[in-house]
């Protein structure tokens, strides 16, 4: 790996740890999050972290046609749309216009005593039909989400 990966990489991260919406607790996560430059706009996320969300909104009957390349995708994108990404702002996974694919849309963070927490909708699109799902998580001082039953 030269050193301008390195440096490249140090730079996402600072710049997406500014983005955290805990604002605070969240050292030393996005640097954990992000284990290898396979796609340089989109770096997979470390399992721990993404395992932690109990297979998110897409784990259930959302994501029940799709493959497990697919619902990890699907789970990604709910992780990044919660911890990183703008109330109503899409986080989108897959190719648009492809047979599956599908967006995650987050709401503004609010808090449940000392837990930052967020509603989230998971929209997956299957042929061109589109199928939804919404939830809301609340994140853990590790940096993790845990989805509320």
């Amino acid at each position: 790996m030269s050193w301008k990966h390195v440096a490249a990489g140090m730079a996402a991260v600072a710049l997406l740890s500014a983005c955290s919406t805990s604002g605070s607790g969240g050292t030393g996560s996005a640097v954990q999050a992000f284990v290898e430059d396979i796609n340089p706009a989109e770096p997979p996320l470390a399992s721990a972290i993404v395992d932690a969300m109990a297979g998110g909104l897409i784990g259930g009957t959302l994501g029940s046609n799709l493959d497990s390349r697919e619902r990890r995708r699907g789970l990604e994108a709910e992780y990044r749309a919660l911890e990183y990404t703008p109330a109503g702002q899409a986080v989108g996974w897959g190719k648009e216009g492809s047979r599956r694919h599908g967006q995650v849309v987050a709401g503004s963070p609010y808090r449940v005593g000392s837990q930052d927490c967020r509603q989230y909708a998971h929209t997956v699109y299957l042929n061109g039909q589109p199928r939804m799902a919404r939830g809301s998580a609340c994140r853990n001082p590790d940096g993790s989400w845990t989805p509320l039953v």
